[in-house]
């Protein structure tokens, strides 16, 4: 399951910002999931938790924040925000429509504490 490789990726960047900003402990950790990353947020969760028991990472919070998805027909010119992975225009119908938002995976925020 790829969401052990995205944790690992994702605990070297806060380590990496951690030692960036002279910090030996983060505290919170917090990313935006959007709907189409790919990216099922319970594996990521139980991949996060078992991943940052070895690291500077083991006592961090971790908030996830799943971004929904925002389209822009190509038809009407109506945005509109999904919860679910629809690409379907919800005012006229129209499957031409454009993806604003929510196929990302990004580090929002990252607590660090300097001994």
């Amino acid at each position: 399951m790829h969401e052990y490789s995205i944790v690992g990726a994702l605990i070297e960047q806060c380590e990496q910002h951690a030692r960036d900003n002279n910090a030996d402990k983060v505290t919170r950790v917090a990313i935006k999931v959007g709907i189409l990353s790919g990216v099922e947020p319970a594996l990521l969760e139980t991949a996060f938790q078992t991943f940052k028991l070895e690291g500077i990472c083991h006592d961090a919070e971790f908030e996830m924040n799943i971004q929904p998805l925002v389209l822009s027909c190509l038809e009407c010119g109506q945005e509109t925000i999904h919860n679910e992975r629809s690409i379907i225009c919800q005012h006229c119908g129209s499957n031409r429509t454009h993806v604003l938002d929510g196929e990302d995976l990004m580090l929002m925020q990252l607590e660090v504490e300097q001994s």
